[in-house]
């Protein structure tokens, strides 16, 4: 039994991979260990890559609590005014982690903008496809995929914005 062949035995499919394969996305898988509340920057040390390069999927929902999803960048922080406006929406801002769970599937600090249970429209902080590659979560705890993020365009059609915190 090769390494390789251990590796892959450890990650079982999620409703992310399955969606990620379905569409013919090429992406690597990371495992790494997952610490509560730790966030981007621990996963981005866990693989040895830039922060920026690690893409946080973040549940929000509107004043009328319609759920959306915002990607952004793991060292960056998302403006809810900024997106409100950009959305068209009065307000903006993040769930409880009880109602992110319910909408997207995934347990918080394991969800993935693939293959949620509910469709919700998907905001794309727009430098992230400036970027040559970027990991984000693959559907479960201490588990990113590694793509392209033109392949976020492709699969998910997001609305493109410009809504980070600059510091």
């Amino acid at each position: 039994m090769g390494e390789t062949m251990a590796k892959h035995e450890h990650v079982s499919e999620t409703p992310a991979t399955a969606l990620l394969r379905r569409h013919g996305v090429a992406f690597s898988e990371h495992v790494y260990g997952y610490v509560e509340h730790g966030g981007t920057r621990v996963s981005a040390q866990a693989l040895g890559v830039d922060e920026h390069a690690v893409v946080k999927t973040l549940v929000m929902e509107d004043e009328a609590k319609r759920p959306l999803l915002v990607l952004m960048h793991g060292d960056r922080e998302v403006s809810t005014k900024n997106l409100a406006r950009q959305a068209g929406v009065k307000r903006i801002e993040p769930c409880r982690p009880e109602v992110a769970q319910r909408h997207s599937g995934y347990q918080v600090g394991g969800t993935s903008p693939f293959g949620t249970r509910k469709a919700m429209p998907v905001y794309l902080e727009k430098s992230v496809l400036a970027l040559p590659r970027i990991y984000i979560n693959g559907g479960r705890r201490g588990y990113l995929v590694g793509l392209d993020p033109q392949e976020l365009v492709r699969v998910l059609a997001p609305t493109l914005v410009e809504v980070a915190l600059t510091e």
